[in-house]
């Protein structure tokens, strides 16, 4: 038998049950990981409120973890191994890292040497795999990015990884006692949103406006950032802060001539896929070279009081779970 926070219903973060469940049994194509940690993300929050219309419960949700290969049923992941995991429909079709092992799929398992602890290696596989592919998107190597979400844990990691890259940053808070954490990421300047315009305190700093933006917010923000990045410049749309449609979004009218729109979605970056990209990832934190923002760790019997503080939006960067 193992632990696990089963999502009995749809609801408040009180649906979350710290139940004794059975170990899954390994099957062909798929090897149980022993779960040493699993970051914590907004979509779960939606998933938990019953927002994922594929996802039926109970479920145990996690759309990440990392861990060991406790029973592998892949030659090129023998038992020991070290590894992540991300998206696949890991906590939607099947149950994910919310417990003390999962059964996955060995084609979303990827093998990373590292000696990082467990909790920070957590704070790393959706988060930047997210942030790199936004910004490769983008086609970010030079110049100036403004990241809209900045504090959310996407939004410090893009900033690591671009201010560690010489890009000058710009990124934007709802609270101004997160700026530090922006300075901590490597923002250059860090603007409070207040809901009002942010083209006049942007254009302080930068009269042309960004070359890029990184919008994480979402579907309140996006035709604002298509009018705040420079003309040719190119947007990003790679988070849902604010929902996931923009209303009566029109193409034509609403994105400026010239102007670029694009997309990312960290499914993109599934196992294989994003193996080497996750592991220079670990490299560059071991290194120093990106500084990952660690907000919070929980333990497994506090999954209820994790979600409530992700929903009531307290953390500066990755909360991450331990069973």
């Amino acid at each position: 038998m193992m632990r696990a926070a089963v999502c009995v219903r749809p609801g408040g973060p009180e649906v979350l049950e710290i139940r004794e469940v059975p170990i899954p049994a390994v099957r062909e194509g798929w090897s149980l990981v022993q779960v040493k940690a699993a970051g914590l993300n907004r979509s779960e929050l939606r998933t938990r409120q019953g927002h994922s219309p594929s996802v039926t419960f109970p479920r145990v949700l996690g759309i990440e973890c990392v861990g060991v290969v406790a029973a592998s049923t892949d030659p090129r992941l023998p038992d020991g191994t070290t590894v992540a995991a991300v998206m696949g429909e890991m906590g939607r079709a099947f149950d994910g890292g919310y417990a003390e092992y999962t059964l996955l799929p060995n084609d979303l398992l990827m093998p990373v040497t590292t000696t990082l602890p467990w909790e920070l290696f957590a704070a790393l596989p959706e988060t930047y795999l997210t942030a790199q592919g936004a910004l490769d998107a983008l086609g970010v190597v030079e110049g100036r990015l403004l990241i809209r979400g900045g504090t959310s844990s996407v939004g410090l990691a893009a900033a690591s990884i671009a201010s560690g890259h010489g890009v000058h940053v710009e990124a934007t808070t709802r609270r101004r006692g997160k700026i530090d954490a922006l300075k901590a990421a490597g923002v250059d300047h860090a603007l409070v949103d207040t809901g009002d315009p942010l083209a006049p305190s942007l254009h302080e700093v930068w009269p042309e406006g960004p070359d890029y933006v990184l919008d994480l917010v979402g579907a309140r923000t996006t035709v604002e950032s298509l009018n705040l990045v420079r003309p040719g410049g190119t947007v990003c749309v790679a988070g849902s802060l604010s929902g996931w449609s923009i209303p009566d979004f029109e193409a034509i009218a609403m994105i400026p001539s010239g102007t670029k729109l694009t997309a990312f979605h960290s499914d993109t970056l599934k196992g294989s896929a994003g193996a080497a990209i996750l592991q220079r990832v670990v490299d560059q934190v071991a290194a120093g070279v990106y500084q990952p923002n660690l907000d919070r760790v929980f333990d497994l019997d506090d999954i209820v009081a994790a979600h409530r503080y992700m929903q009531n939006d307290e953390a500066a960067g990755k909360v991450v779970m331990v069973p």
